[in-house]
């Protein structure tokens, strides 16, 4: 790829290693700079919001699920209350309704079973007992009109208190029920209306409030045992793990971690709403495991989580990539201002150098004229007496002849000079590029075919005419075709390539010129144009060629790139506008603009 060179010669890589290291040490202490002012001006923000609108959507949610729990507690024990205070009143009423002949008369209490049982079945059994503790009627499954209840638990307690609902219990038929017994009084006779709810049929009631896939509804009585199965895991009137406190009006919310499964395996932490029955006092608790409990709380929570990652993910590449690219621009703007200095330098070196070219050119003019008149001199006395034939007519006539050779050579180094300190005349006319080259390559085709080069062209017929300065412009051509026919030295063969492009877009166009020669080497092609240096041997170069032609390429307002590779040749490109640039028309006389 060819290196744009500035006035100076000297890309940023010839800059002080320094300077270069200090200044990546800059470039890297800015850019993190950046990235953390950045970071911390739009990451703390948005963490900070996240963070309140997670905290307030937590709490919000949480408020919500407990008050769910709570209304289903407190609904779910009204409906267990009115189905057991509706049990109730019907035995009431039954037994009020009914003296005990009647109700004890055949058939009768199987009537009224079916009407207990009518719309869904509620009771297992049914049965009358009198106050010694024996059946007088009694509709059921089991076999129970030898067994005297007078000395069962419940007995006594219906006996005391006129109604009772008992907890579970075994009883004679050896399986957990419950009862609701009501007592009526026939004169001085007192008798039990005693029915026994159907367990499944309560289990259903109990358990018809079903809470996710871990969710369990259960009835504990004041010492901790099962009155309903939590979803067939512990068997009734079994110890519940469940801590059973004192009885309390309102509904309250547990927590509750790592409690023991029956077998003895960890349960997950749990949360618990538990409400006590007035009639019986048991404990209904509403139970089910955190996890799920809140797992919409969770997801929320993760989804945030992943959206404040993300999004800061996001702000940091992208504030990774805008600070990258801002520090690319800074240092390209350091890089350019590195050039321009250079440029500066240059311009100003070369103004100096210039101005004592012209001075040193003038000096040397006068006393090569002398000399060239002091030869004339002697050849004239030389031919008016002549000088015997002899080793010192032949030395007298070559030392003329040297004489003469050196200062032509002198005459050409002061034109150079005069030439490269901007002295010569300029003119602008309109020029055919393409025709031009062909009359340069012309002129010294036969000089490179001794030298056995031959040229190739591949000219742009799309390129109009142009204004620019011919005799600059031939200086450009002249030098370069004149360094690539002696970058050939040593070699038998060779070619030089010119070839033009033009550009409607930019108003602009291309001139190219390859060879094929021995190349320049990387550490010289930041030098080539300086000044009086050059790579040529003793008196083959004069350094000021490529000099005067960036001075010339650079006056008519474009820019001049090289590439080369050693041992495979070298690339000039230079570029130039249509038009020359306005302050070159008006440095210029009026006779030598064009019209």
């Amino acid at each position: 790829m060819a290196n744009e060179l500035p006035a100076a010669g000297c890309p940023e890589s010839n800059a002080p290693p320094d300077l270069v290291a200090e200044r990546r040490k800059s470039y890297k202490r800015l850019f993190w700079r950046f990235v953390r002012l950045t970071v911390l001006c739009s990451l703390l923000p948005l963490l900070l919001v996240g963070w309140a609108i997670n905290l307030h959507y937590t709490s919000f949610a949480r408020e919500r699920m407990l008050h769910f729990f709570q209304s289903q507690v407190e609904d779910h024990r009204r409906v267990i209350e009115r189905f057991l205070g509706e049990q109730t009143a019907k035995l009431k009423l039954i037994a009020r309704t009914h003296d005990l002949p009647r109700l004890t008369a055949p058939g009768a209490l199987a009537r009224v079973f079916e009407l207990f049982n009518q719309e869904e079945k509620t009771l297992t059994d049914l049965g009358v007992i009198g106050d010694d503790g024996f059946h007088r009627a009694y509709v059921g499954p089991y076999d129970l009109w030898s067994r005297n209840y007078s000395r069962e638990h419940w007995f006594r307690q219906v006996m005391e208190r006129g109604v009772y609902v008992s907890d579970m219990f075994m009883g004679f038929r050896r399986e957990p029920h419950f009862i609701i017994a009501v007592t009526h009084t026939d004169g001085e006779r007192a008798w039990i209306l005693r029915a026994t709810i159907h367990t499944e049929a309560f289990r259903a009631l109990v358990e018809n409030v079903r809470i996710g896939r871990t969710g369990t509804v259960y009835l504990l009585n004041a010492e901790g045992l099962y009155q309903t199965s939590p979803a067939g895991r512990a068997p009734i009137m079994e110890k519940a793990p469940y801590p059973v406190g004192e009885p309390h009006a309102d509904i309250r919310l547990r927590t509750l971690d790592e409690l023991p499964r029956p077998e003895g395996k960890p349960l997950a932490r749990q949360i618990a709403c538990e409400a006590w029955l007035k009639t019986p006092r048991w404990l209904l608790v509403v139970q089910q495991e955190y996890d799920e409990a809140f797992a919409d709380v969770n997801h929320a929570n993760r989804w945030t989580l992943v959206f404040l990652l993300a999004s800061a993910a996001t702000i940091v590449l992208a504030t990774v990539g805008i600070t990258r690219h801002m520090i690319g621009l800074i240092r390209r703007r350091d890089d350019e201002a590195d050039r321009l200095n250079e440029r500066l330098l240059q311009a100003g070196k070369l103004a100096a150098i210039g101005e004592l070219s012209a001075g040193v050119a003038h000096e040397i003019n006068n006393p090569l004229a002398i000399l060239l008149t002091e030869r004339q001199l002697l050849l004239d006395c030389a031919a008016r007496h002549p000088l015997p034939e002899g080793e010192f007519r032949e030395q007298f006539e070559e030392s003329m002849s040297q004489i003469d050779i050196q200062v032509q050579r002198c005459k050409r180094i002061t034109q150079n000079l005069l030439r490269f300190a901007r002295r010569t005349e300029s003119r602008l006319e309109t020029l055919d590029v393409n025709a031009f080259i062909r009359e340069v390559v012309e002129l010294m085709e036969r000089e490179a075919r001794t030298s056995g080069i031959r040229f190739t062209t591949a000219l742009d017929p799309a390129l109009p005419p142009v204004v620019s300065d011919p005799s600059q412009l031939q200086q450009v051509l002249l030098n370069l075709i004149t360094n690539a026919i002696d970058a050939h030295d040593g070699k038998p063969y060779g070619a030089i390539r010119i070839a033009t492009r033009a550009d409607a877009v930019s108003r602009r166009f291309t001139l190219k010129v390859a060879d094929t020669g021995a190349g320049i080497r990387p550490e010289h092609l930041a030098r080539i144009f300086d000044p009086f240096f050059t790579t040529k041997a003793v008196g083959k170069g004069t350094g000021l060629g490529l000099a005067i032609t960036f001075g010339i390429v650079q006056r008519l307002g474009g820019s001049i790139q090289v590439e080369s590779e050693p041992g495979k040749g070298t690339e000039f490109t230079i570029e130039l506008p249509w038009e020359p640039p306005e302050e070159l028309r008006q440095s210029l006389p009026a006779e030598s603009r064009p019209a």
